[in-house]
């Protein structure tokens, strides 16, 4: 591989670690990431299942708007509006 090759190679590679989700950038808090698997577990322990559902832009943004309000998670306030819609 010629010079230039290897230069471009390695600034890909440099690259790709910048980029990369859980790289450190300066100045910012450092924030550990909970790896995947252990999230999952965690999630499994607590008896929570994905849903993923496709709703109207409005919707999620009424949504949010609640999560913002209550000061609470995204999926506390599905939760709750999903379980007073299904009481009553």
């Amino acid at each position: 591989m010629k010079k230039t090759g290897m230069a471009k190679s390695d600034a890909k590679k440099l690259m790709g670690k910048v980029a990369a989700p859980g790289a450190a950038r300066f100045g910012s808090v450092d924030t550990t990431a909970v790896d995947r698997r252990e999230q999952r577990k965690r999630d499994q322990a607590l008896g929570l299942v994905p849903f993923a559902v496709k709703l109207n832009s409005a919707l999620v943004q009424q949504l949010q708007d609640l999560a913002k309000e209550r000061n609470v998670e995204l999926n506390e306030v599905v939760a709750d509006v999903l379980t007073k819609g299904l009481s009553g």
